[in-house]
C-alpha cells in the first residue's frame, strides 16, 4: 500500500498528486516531468504489470500520459514543471493500492 502526497508550487500554485510506495501487485508509480506540456505525470513501473509487459519495467521508451511526448524525465521531487519554482508538500495524504 502507498500514499498519495499533495504538492503545490510556491510560485505559480501548480498542484500535483505524487505517489509513493508499492501497489498491491508490486508496482510502483514513478513521477515524470514533461518538457512539452509542463506537467507531472504518474507512470506505473514494475510489479505484475512489468512481468506481463516488459516495456513497463522501466521509464525507458515511455511517453507523457497528458500529451504523448517522449520528452519526459523522472521528477526530482521539488522543481515545478510549469515555472521551475519550488514545489512543497502540503501535508495532505491519501492511500492508494
Amino acid at each position: 500500500m502507498g500514499n498519495i502526497r499533495k504538492f503545490k508550487c510556491k510560485t505559480c500554485a501548480y498542484e500535483a498528486d505524487v505517489y509513493e510506495g508499492k501497489g498491491f501487485m508490486g508496482q510502483t508509480i514513478e513521477m515524470v516531468s514533461c518538457a512539452e506540456c509542463h506537467s507531472l505525470q504518474p507512470l506505473v513501473v514494475g510489479g505484475v504489470i512489468g512481468d506481463a509487459a516488459p516495456s513497463f519495467r522501466t521509464l525507458v521508451g515511455r511517453i507523457c500520459l497528458n500529451c504523448g511526448s517522449d520528452k519526459i524525465k523522472q521528477w526530482n521531487g521539488h522543481t515545478c514543471p510549469q515555472c521551475s519554482g519550488e514545489m512543497e508538500d502540503t501535508g495532505a495524504r491519501e492511500f492508494w493500492t
